[in-house]
């Protein structure tokens, strides 16, 4: 085995147990893996600490801005009043909140969704009593369930495509990864109104982030302040919804309302940096160097190829079908779902001529199966985002998530078969 596998192995492992051990922040152990594999040789420098100039950090940063202002100007609390009066108790509350955010993220960034909507949790929280522990760990998960609905719900839907495509075997429909992704969707839901929610912490487990805690009065803030806020974060949201058409990226667009609420002053200077948590980004950004290693040392593939040839000559498609989505599962939790994508796609076509099967019923497989990152706080980067503002810990995605990734699994290999036959 190549050295540079065995170490990246070697810290996989090594956060993997940092992480759930969590004697130290989980922010320090990603960029201890982050500078490790570049001493080590791993990684370049460039490489190593890429995830700070990453799409997905810049929309954090951006976000975070955007989030301060809806909040300190009492925007959100104010949004929270009104859907308070819809969903009086918790779990009403937590039903409305997944599917809100599951059918958003069907067709907007996932990450850009559960930004959007972390503060007006934030508020209503505040306005009913109810606890953020309860309410911002499903919805993260709704938003990576969601990107299940449609073709272009998320980066790795979009690599099965292309791969596809370029094999010359047909192309999904719109709506083809959304004959498994709903069902998840409103089962996953259903869980957690009905018996999900035992799993979810009830308090922080460390020290929540301060910064949508302060100016519990709002009264004192005047009311163009407040349209301002909720102006940009809608305004936000439209580019973000016509991305394509607007030719203008995800981040840009959250950085130019960030950069509008600084300048007309409904945020100051000084807020909007202290908005921006740089443990959310550190973690992060020191996960993304793992994943990036495990990419481009072949680790993922030496991982998958091991799995994949003890299955035998000629494997039943269940066991085949089974072995790829736990595969997938696994390797979606410890980096990004676009990566296990681009690593498993081949790897699935592969077998897919192979053995015979129908390539479109393994590529979805694989694209459902990455989506499933809700055993740890780094599975996606919506995850990382709530991991500070809830004081939430590495276990409580542990405990929290994989129930969740049981049951979802279960209805998607009931699904899989039924719908895309082998």
């Amino acid at each position: 085995m190549d050295t540079s596998v065995m170490i990246t192995l070697g810290f996989l492992v090594f956060a993997i147990i940092m992480f759930a051990w969590e004697k130290i922040p989980l922010s320090v152990t990603a960029m201890i893996v982050a500078v490790g594999l570049h001493l080590s040789g791993v990684l370049s420098a460039k490489a190593a600490f890429a995830g700070f100039v990453d799409a997905n950090v810049l929309l954090f940063m951006g976000m975070f801005i955007i989030g301060a202002a809806f909040f300190e100007t009492g925007v959100a609390v104010e949004v929270g009043n009104v859907v308070h009066r819809f969903a009086k108790t918790e779990t009403t509350l937590l039903i409305a909140v997944m599917m809100i955010t599951g059918i958003m993220s069907g067709f907007l960034s996932n990450t850009g969704t559960a930004a959007v909507l972390i503060p007006v949790i934030i508020g209503i929280c505040k306005r009913s009593g109810f606890k953020q522990t309860k309410l911002l760990m499903p919805l993260v998960f709704a938003a990576a369930m969601g990107g299940n609905l449609s073709l272009i719900g998320a980066p790795g839907n979009m690599i099965a495509q292309a791969g596809l495509q370029q094999a010359g075997l047909g192309s999904f429909n719109f709506f083809d990864y959304g004959l498994v992704g709903l069902p998840m969707l409103l089962i996953g839901t259903v869980f957690y109104a009905a018996i999900g929610k035992r799993f979810l912490p009830d308090a922080p487990s460390h020290e929540a982030d301060a910064s949508y805690n302060d100016n519990d009065d709002y009264g004192h803030v005047p009311s163009w302040k407040k349209w301002t806020a909720a102006l940009v974060l809608i305004l936000t949201i439209v580019a973000m919804i016509f991305e394509k058409q607007l030719g203008v990226k995800l981040y840009v667009s959250a950085w130019i309302g960030a950069l509008v609420l600084v300048a007309t002053g409904v945020i100051s200077e000084t807020a909007a940096v202290k908005s921006i948590d740089m443990k959310t980004i550190l973690l992060f950004a020191g996960s993304m160097a793992l994943g990036d290693a495990m990419v481009s040392t072949g680790t993922g593939a030496v991982i998958a190829d091991l799995i994949v040839n003890s299955l035998g000559s000629s494997p039943s498609p269940l066991v085949v079908l089974v072995v790829l989505f736990i595969l997938g599962v696994f390797m979606t939790n410890f980096m990004s779902n676009t990566a296990t994508c681009a690593l498993l796609v081949p790897i699935g076509l592969s077998l897919a001529n192979q053995l015979g099967f129908d390539p479109k019923a393994v590529l979805v497989a694989i694209v459902i199966a990455s989506s499933l990152a809700y055993a740890t706080p780094i599975g996606m980067p919506a995850n990382t985002m709530v991991y500070n503002i809830a004081g939430y810990s590495f276990m409580d995605y542990v405990k929290a998530g994989l129930p969740l990734i049981i049951v979802s699994s279960i209805v998607a290999l009931i699904l899989l078969p039924i719908l895309f036959p082998f």
